[in-house]
């Protein structure tokens, strides 16, 4: 029987997967803790290229092909390496990455597919994240087939390498069922803020590619497009090759909407979901031309007459030499696991909001000044502040544009976002939460379905630079991506059309003394 509704299935799928007080917990899957997903794939074929010595090797005197693997090592190193391995249970080993996963389960995979170079064969390889290495399994110029899973996107016409991200699914699912989905868009989002400040470490320009034939994409990559499918495409452009000085392109395309679907038990929609938003066809309109069709996006400004209004301008985190300092931010990113509830400076406040939302102010560290997002204009920001020094307690809505925030709630939430959050302390004892928000319906109207995957990708992406700016200005920061969805439009005062997309805990973390302050 087909379910009819008005409400698309990515509407449909975020109504289904809330989280609510009253059922919390009741009845559901049970989680089979003693038989957890396998977070690193594995080859039985295929030969191996050691990434590891090119990690502690200087620049100074190393070969061309020298240069370019220690470029590339660091690369992926920054974007998902491993910087630390923890015990747990018995034998059970957790190697933390320079992104941070819900759980620990790190859904995401990387690919890279080379043109053929000098210095790197045509074929398909997968990052090893465990050995640090890349595994050639398939020895073959993929590159035609990329491009025309891409739908011939301009950037894959003169680079050489391509970045393919890819989800596991069941790796989340393990653990959050159906509401998994939303925590493998965050993640992989995550992985794409790390690649994209790393890429400019590295002297590579990332162009950012969302929209792509799924299944024919899924068979270049001998994925069955269930188990494991495609989620992001990444052309590299090389700075030290002059005809791969591209400009900006498009990086988003819409799927079909889905408004007539079966009713969907539970553990089914996350499918669904995915399989409702893939692209099968040819759009009428080229990548340089749709913007031009694109629904204009109507959000409310929140510039209220009585409201109070904060200016955020403030100077650009300093990274130093070569920005070595993001790069050690990336290596030492760790959530915090507990805030001491001590007050935060409106000055630290700022520089994490405007690392985020202002990259064009970071050109003196040859940061990318307008990095790729999927649908950013329809991503909007709430900040409840709970304790930051010379601003009051209340909801903020944040201008970037404007570089303010505009106060229009006015009360001290400590105890409703600590609720909200699922009891987390984090929530209650930070400084400051910063929400992203976005109108699902009318980004469905500009995107589809497919709305629903480049709103997550672009909130993890911005919530990563959020982890970052925190970590490199000494205070803790941790993203949070169970929650209360109703109750948190209703704290923040926002329409319930809004749907809450992802939330990011900012303070002081605990045991740090008013030394180290």
């Amino acid at each position: 029987m087909n379910h009819s509704s008005k409400l698309s299935l990515a509407e449909h799928y975020h109504d289904r997967t809330k989280y609510h007080p009253e059922t919390i917990g009741r009845g559901g899957v049970a989680i089979d803790w003693d038989h957890p997903p396998e977070t690193f794939k594995t080859y039985q074929i295929g030969t191996t290229i050691e990434l590891q010595p090119y990690l502690k090797r200087e620049s100074e005197g190393l070969e061309t092909r020298d240069q370019f693997l220690r470029r590339l090592s660091r690369l992926l190193y920054l974007t998902y390496g491993v910087t630390a391995k923890m015990q747990g249970m018995g034998s059970q080993v957790f190697y933390l990455r320079t992104a941070p996963s819900a759980g620990g389960l790190y859904p995401a995979e990387i690919y890279l597919i080379s043109r053929g170079t000098e210095d790197l064969p045509a074929g398909l390889y997968n990052y090893q994240v465990k050995t640090h290495s890349l595994h050639r399994f398939w020895d073959s110029d993929a590159w035609p087939g990329l491009q025309a899973s891409c739908i011939w996107h301009p950037s894959l016409e003169t680079t050489r390498l391509a970045i393919v991200t890819t989800a596991v699914f069941f790796r989340s699912f393990w653990r959050y069922h159906d509401r998994a989905y939303r925590r493998i868009y965050l993640d992989t989002g995550h992985l794409l803020g790390n690649l994209e400040l790393a890429s400019s470490l590295n002297d590579y320009r990332v162009h950012a590619i969302g929209g792509f034939r799924d299944q024919a994409l899924n068979d270049l990559l001998y994925l069955d497009g269930e188990r494991e499918a495609a989620t992001a495409v990444f052309a590299l452009a090389d700075r030290y090759d002059l005809a791969q000085d591209l400009p900006s392109y498009g990086t988003a395309l819409p799927s079909r909407v889905q408004t007539d679907y079966p009713d969907l038990a539970e553990g089914h929609l996350l499918a669904h979901l995915h399989r409702a938003s893939e692209i099968d066809t040819e759009p009428h309109f080229g990548w340089e031309t749709i913007a031009a069709h694109l629904p204009p996006i109507h959000n409310r400004s929140y510039d209220l007459p009585f409201c109070t209004k904060v200016s955020t301008d403030t100077p650009p985190i300093d990274w130093g030499l070569e920005a070595g300092d993001l790069e050690r931010s990336i290596v030492n990113r760790r959530s915090c696991r507990r805030y001491s509830a001590q007050p935060i400076s409106i000055g630290d406040l700022k520089a994490v909001l405007d690392f985020a939302y202002h990259p064009d102010r970071y050109h003196l560290w040859a940061l990318d000044p307008a990095p790729d997002y999927f649908d950013l204009p329809s991503i909007r920001t709430f900040v409840a502040v709970s304790q930051v020094q010379d601003l009051e307690a209340g909801c903020y809505y944040y201008a970037p544009e404007a570089d303010e925030l505009r106060q229009i709630r006015f009360k001290n939430f400590r105890r409703e976002l600590h609720f909200l959050a699922l009891n987390q302390d984090l929530a209650r004892d930070a400084g400051a939460v910063i929400f992203h928000t976005a109108d699902l319906s009318q980004a469905i109207a500009r995107y589809g379905d497919r709305a629903y995957r480049y709103l997550h990708l672009d909130a993890g992406h911005l919530g990563q630079r959020l982890n970052l700016a925190a970590v490199a200005i000494g205070l803790g920061a941790s993203g949070i991506a169970g929650f209360f969805d109703d109750h948190v439009n209703e704290v923040l005062g926002i329409p319930p059309t809004e749907a809450v997309l992802y939330l990011t805990t900012i303070g002081q973390p605990w045991g740090r003394d008013d030394a180290d302050r």
